[in-house]
C-alpha cells in the first residue's frame, strides 16, 4: 500500500543522499544566487539575521544555541539531546507542548535536532503568527521551567529513540555508537549524541537547571527569521522579546581539547544481533569545515558515493556486487571531523573483500588524478542539490544559520560553493595523500552474532579513557523558574492578518498519442522537476509474484536499446541530476530533478529509461539479488516486519496485502518474461501523464514532451484494468517473535475507503485528528502523557481501487501490548463522540499546512499531482483542496470515525521478544498468534 523499494534501501534510511553526475557540462556557480539577508547584534549578544522572501506566505523562525553533544558534560553523554527535549515543555508563560499549540494547531510545524556543535530550533508557520513565534522563543530562551514530572516522562521518551535508532535498527549501533567513539581518542566527539541509558538515568534534575544557565543565553546563540515579514516590525518585535533578556557576566565554557592525528591505522571486529548482512566502516579524520581544503574534499566524496555513476556504485554494487548499499560522507566539524566509507554486504559476500574493496577505491584518490568528466559532474551535482536546498525560506535559513555557528561566517556556504568551482584535479588528488592514507583510517567490522567464532569475543568499541571531558560547572544561585500564576501569565500576542498563498496553476495539455502533459511554473530558482506516472503498478502483480512491479521499476533505469545502465547513470549524472524509476500499490513513476538549462538533455534520457528498457538477463539476476539483500535487512527491522505482516493480515490473498517489494522467495521466481510483462501492464501513453514543474514555460513543455514522448505508441489491446477489494478477512492479532529484538514494532491496520469515496476529506480530517502530528490523540497518549515511544501517529492510503488506515508506533518490548491497548481505545473514542470544535480546528489546520508547504518546491507539486494522477483526482483539486478541509464538520468525522476507525475491524501486528509482552497480549486478546521468524510466510495469504 505504498511506495516501499526506496524505504527498503538501507543507504536511504541511515544517512543523508547525495548523487553525482559525469560528463562535459561545466558548473556554473553563478546559478545560485548568494543569500540576502540582513544582519545585527543586540546589547545583550544575540546575533539576529533576517532573509526576506514576500513570495511566500509563510516565515521560519530558527534560534541556533552554539551548544551540542560534545559540551556534555563528563559522565552525561546524551545530555544536550535530552535537553533538547525538555525546551519544548512548559515556561513562565507557556504551558508544556504550547509551542505545538502555537505551530502545529495553526498549520505550521516545529522541530529541533541536536549536532556535535549545535542545538537547534526550528519553526515554519503562516507569517502571520510570526510575532507570537518571536514571544514563544525569547520565553523559553529567559524563563524555562525545569520541574520533574517533565523531566522524568522526557527522558523516558528519549529512552525510546534511543532504543528506535540504536537498538532496534539494524546497524543502529554501527553509526549511533560505535562510529564515533572508534573515530576520536581524545576529542568530546567520541561520545555519541543519543548517549546512554546509564548516563541518561544518572542525569539530575540541578544538571537541567545547571545546563540550561551555562549555555541558553542569548550571547550563546543566534536567531535567524526567513520568509514574508515587515522588516521595521520585526525589528521591533526582535527588540521587544528579546532585547531584554540579561547577558550572563559568566564565561561560556567552550571545549579546546585537540584531537591528535592518527598516525596508526586502528581497527575493530565486532558480532551484534539484529544484523541481517556483514558489513564494513572506514574512517578517516579531516579538519574542520571552514578549513581551505573542505571544497575538495566535498568534491572527492562527491566523485566518491554519490549516485548511480560514482566510484564506489559502479564497482562495489554493480560491477562486483559486492554490496547491497554502499555509501560514503563527509562529517565536517567544528573541529576535527570524518570522511565515513562504508558498505553493506550482499549476501554471501565477506568483510575481508568489502573492506579491501574500500582501500582500493580510497587509493585511487591518491595514486592518479581523477579525470575531468568526474570533475566537471561532481561539481554539477553539487550545484544543483545547493539550488534545491534554498528553494524554501526554511533551507535558505538553515544554510545561513550552519554557517554562523560552524564555521563562525554567515557566507560560507557561499563562499564554499565559489571554491568547489575552482577545485582541480590535483587538488582532490592532494587532498586524498594528506588525509586519507591507509595508516590513517579506522576500521569497523561487523558481523552478525552468529558468525562468532565458538569461544571467542569480538572486541569492544568504547569511549576511550583518554577522550577529555569536563564536569559541568554551572553558575551559582540559578534562579529556579515556575510557572507564573494563571492572572499573571503573559498570553501570546494575537495573530496578525493572514497572508494568501500563490496555489500552483496547472496547465494541461495532450498529446496524439494520449500522453497528458501538466504544467506549473516556477521561475524563481534555475531548476525543474520531470515527473512521468503511469496508472497500474504493484496491484497487478501475480499472485506469487510480489515485487515484480518494483523489480522492473529498478531495471528501467539499467540499460536500454541504445544506453547501457552505467551509461545512463553517467550521462544523467553529469548533467547534476539523478534518475529513479519506483513502482507504487497502483502505479509507476520515473522522475529527474536538474537545473533547468539541463532539462532537454534530461528529458531525452527520461523517455529512454520510460519508453525503451531491455531487461537483460545480466542485469535482472543483479537486481534481483540486490533486492533479496534489501528485503533480508527490512525483515530484521521490527517496525518495518510489522508494516508488512499488518498489510498481509488486514487485505490477505489480494494484491493490497502483498508485500509490493517483493520476498527472497518471489523475487527468485521471477523470470524476464515476468518482468517484461509487468512493465507492459504499466507503461502505455495512454494511462500516463508528464508532470514539468519549475522554470519551465506550458509551450517549452509541450515541445520537449513531442520531441521525447510523441512517438511513444500505445498497444492496441486495452490496458488492464486495476483490480478492486471488496471484501476482506476476519481482523487478526499476530505476533512475530524476534528474540533480542531492541524494541516491538506495533501495526493496527485495517481497511479503508478509496479516494473518490465522499467520506475521504471527513475521514482524513478524523486520521489527522487520531494520528497525525506531535499534537495528536495518539502521540499525546503514547509519548506525551506516558513516554512509551518516540511517536506514535496514524496514516491514511487511499489510492483509486482501495484504501487503507494504519497506527503505528516502537516501544520497548515490555509495554507493547499496553500500547495496542491505548491505540485501539483512541480509535474507538473517535467514532463514540465528536471532535470538539477547537480541537477539530488545530486539526484541519495540520492538513492545510501541510498542503501548503508541500507546493513550496518542484518536486513536492510534482509528486502532488503524480498522486492526483493515480487516484484519479481533477487537478482542480489543487485549488479546492483547503476548502473541502475547511468544510469538514464533527458529525463527519463522527460519522466517518464509527464506519471507517472502528478497532473490531482492524488487525494488530507486532514484531519484537514475545516473552517480553505475550502475558499481558493474551490476557487483553486472547486469540493472539505467534509465529516465528522463520514460520512467516508474507506469500502466503495466512502468513504461515
Amino acid at each position: 500500500m505504498r511506495l516501499v523499494r526506496a524505504a527498503l534501501l538501507l543507504g536511504a534510511a541511515l544517512l543523508p543522499i547525495a548523487a553525482t553526475a559525469q560528463t562535459k557540462p561545466q558548473a556554473n556557480t553563478a546559478a545560485v544566487k548568494p543569500i540576502a539577508y540582513t544582519e545585527r547584534t543586540l546589547p545583550n549578544g544575540l546575533r539576529v539575521y533576517a532573509l526576506r522572501d514576500t513570495t511566500t506566505p509563510n516565515v521560519a523562525v530558527q534560534v541556533w544555541y552554539d551548544v551540542g553533544s560534545k559540551d556534555d558534560p563528563q559522565g552525561r553523554s546524551g545530555f544536550a539531546h535530552m535537553f533538547e527535549h525538555l525546551m519544548f515543555k512548559a515556561t513562565r508563560n507557556l504551558v508544556s507542548e504550547q509551542m505545538d499549540r502555537l505551530t502545529e494547531d495553526v498549520g505550521g510545524y516545529n522541530n529541533a535536532s541536536t549536532n556535535d556543535d549545535f542545538t537547534n530550533y526550528y519553526e515554519v508557520v503562516p507569517a502571520n503568527h510570526l510575532q507570537r513565534l518571536l514571544f514563544a522563543e525569547a520565553d523559553r530562551m529567559a524563563s524555562l521551567v525545569v520541574e520533574p514530572k517533565s523531566f522524568a516522562s522526557e527522558r523516558d521518551v528519549v529512552k525510546e529513540e534511543l532504543r528506535q535508532s540504536t537498538l532496534a535498527r539494524p546497524y543502529g549501533k554501527l553509526f549511533s555508537t560505535y562510529l564515533s567513539a572508534a573515530a576520536y581518542t581524545t576529542h568530546p566527539y567520541a561520545r555519541s549524541t543519543i548517549g546512554s541509558i546509564e548516563n541518561l538515568e544518572a542525569a539530575s534534575i540541578d544538571d537541567v537547571r545547571g545546563f540550561h544557565a551555562t549555555y541558553y543565553r542569548p550571547d550563546n546563540a543566534i536567531l535567524v527569521v526567513s520568509g514574508n515579514y515587515d522588516p521595521r516590525q520585526l525589528d521591533a518585535w526582535i527588540d521587544q522579546y528579546f532585547a531584554g533578556i540579561a547577558r550572563p557576566s559568566t564565561a561560556i565554557p567552550r571545549v579546546t581539547v585537540q584531537e591528535p592525528p592518527r598516525t596508526k591505522a586502528v581497527s575493530y571486529t565486532v558480532y551484534e544481533p539484529n544484523t541481517p548482512l556483514p558489513a564494513v566502516l572506514m574512517s578517516w579524520h579531516v579538519p574542520a569545515d571552514r578549513d581551505a581544503d573542505i571544497p575538495a574534499l566535498t568534491v572527492l566524496q562527491t566523485i566518491l558515493s554519490t549516485g548511480e555513476s560514482s566510484r564506489m556504485y559502479e564497482s562495489l554494487v554493480y560491477r562486483d556486487q559486492l554490496a547491497q548499499d554502499a555509501s560514503s560522507f563527509l562529517d565536517s566539524k567544528q573541529g576535527t571531523g570524518n570522511l565515513i566509507a562504508y558498505a553493506i554486504l550482499a549476501g554471501g559476500k565477506t568483510v575481508d573483500q568489502g573492506e579491501t574493496a574500500l582501500k582500493r577505491e580510497i587509493a585511487r584518490f591518491r595514486d592518479a588524478p581523477v579525470t575531468a568528466a568526474e570533475l566537471a559532474e561532481a561539481k554539477n551535482e553539487i550545484l544543483t542539490s545547493a539550488i534545491k536546498s534554498r528553494e524554501t525560506a526554511e533551507g535558505k535559513a538553515r544554510i545561513l544559520a550552519s554557517s554562523v555557528i560552524v564555521d563562525g561566517d554567515a557566507r560560507a556556504a557561499d563562499r564554499q560553493l565559489a571554491a568547489i568551482a575552482q577545485v582541480t584535479a590535483a587538488d582532490v588528488q592532494r587532498v586524498a595523500r594528506r588525509y586519507l592514507g591507509d595508516n590513517q583510517s579506522a576500521t569497523i567490522r561487523y558481523l552478525p552474532d552468529t558468525a562468532k567464532p565458538a569461544g571467542q569475543s569480538g572486541d569492544t568499541i568504547a569511549v576511550a579513557s583518554s577522550v577529555q571531558t569536563a564536569p559541568l560547572k554551572a553558575p551559582a544561585n540559578i534562579a529556579i523558574v515556575t510557572p507564573a500564576p494563571e492572572g499573571q501569565r503573559i498570553q501570546p500576542p494575537a495573530p496578525a492578518t493572514p497572508i494568501k498563498a500563490n496555489l500552483p496553476q496547472p496547465v494541461e495539455t495532450r498529446l496524439g498519442n494520449g500522453l497528458r502533459v501538466i504544467t506549473v511554473e516556477r521561475h524563481d530558482l534555475p531548476i525543474a522537476t520531470a515527473y512521468l506516472v503511469a496508472t497500474g503498478g504493484q496491484a497487478l502483480d501475480p499472485a506469487t509474484r510480489s515485487g515484480v512491479s518494483s523489480l522492473a521499476a529498478s531495471l528501467m533505469t539499467k540499460g536500454t536499446a541504445t544506453r547501457s545502465a552505467t551509461e545512463i547513470a553517467r550521462q544523467i549524472e553529469s548533467l547534476g541530476g539523478s534518475i529513479g524509476a519506483d513502482a507504487a500499490s497502483e502505479g509507476g513513476t520515473v522522475a529527474v530533478t536538474v537545473k533547468s538549462d539541463q532539462l532537454a538533455p534530461a528529458m531525452a534520457i527520461l523517455a529512454d529509461v520510460a519508453t525503451h528498457p531491455t531487461f537483460a538477463a545480466e542485469e535482472l539476476e543483479r537486481a534481483r539479488a540486490q533486492q533479496v539483500d534489501a528485503v533480508t535487512v527490512a525483515f530484521k527491522n521490527p517496525a518495518q516486519l510489522a508494516a508488512m505482516v499488518a498489510d498481509r493480515a488486514a487485505f490477505g490473498a489480494s494484491p493490497f496485502g502483498a508485500p509490493g517489494s517483493g520476498t527472497p522467495a518471489s523475487l527468485k521466481a521471477i523470470t524476464r518474461t515476468d518482468v517484461t510483462a509487468a512493465y507492459a501492464r504499466t507503461w502505455r501513453p495512454d494511462q500516463a501523464a508528464l508532470v514539468l514543474v519549475g522554470d519551465v514555460t506550458p509551450a517549452q513543455a509541450r515541445a520537449l514532451a513531442e520531441a521525447q514522448l510523441g512517438g511513444w505508441r500505445a498497444p492496441t489491446a486495452a490496458a488492464a484494468a486495476l483490480p478492486t477489494a471488496t471484501s476482506f478477512p476476519a481482523p487478526r492479532t499476530i505476533v512475530i517473535d524476534m528474540p533480542g529484538a531492541g524494541q516491538a514494532g506495533v501495526v493496527v491496520e485495517r481497511p479503508a475507503i478509496p479516494r473518490a469515496d465522499a467520506r475521504y476529506y471527513p475521514f482524513a480530517v478524523a486520521n489527522t485528528v487520531l494520528g497525525g502530528g506531535f499534537s495528536s490523540r495518539l502521540n499525546q497518549e503514547v509519548r506525551i502523557k506516558r513516554g512509551l515511544a518516540y511517536g506514535a501517529g496514524s496514516g491514511v492510503d487511499a489510492a483509486r481501487s482501495v484504501g487503507s488506515i494504519a497506527a503505528r508506533t516502537q516501544t520497548k518490548n515490555a509495554t507493547a501490548a499496553e500500547v495496542v491497548t491505548l491505540m485501539t481505545a483512541e480509535m474507538a473514542r473517535m467514532g463514540a463522540a465528536p471532535v470538539p470544535e477547537a480541537e477539530l480546528a488545530t486539526r484541519k489546520a495540520v492538513l492545510v499546512g501541510g498542503f501548503g508547504r508541500a507546493v513550496e518546491t518542484t518536486d513536492g507539486i510534482a509528486g502532488m499531482i503524480g498522486e492526483y494522477v493515480l487516484d484519479g483526482v481533477p487537478l482542480t483539486e489543487l485549488q479546492t483542496y483547503t476548502a473541502k478541509v475547511e468544510a469538514v464538520t464533527p458529525a463527519a468525522v463522527q460519522s466517518a470515525s464509527a464506519a471507517l476507525l472502528d478497532p473490531r475491524a482492524a488487525s494488530v501486528a507486532i514484531v519484537g521478544d514475545a516473552k517480553q509482552f505475550i502475558v499481558p497480549l493474551k490476557a487483553a486478546r486472547p486469540d493472539a498468534e505467534t509465529l516465528t521468524e522463520a514460520q512467516l510466510n508474507l506469500d502466503s495469504a495466512t502468513l504461515k
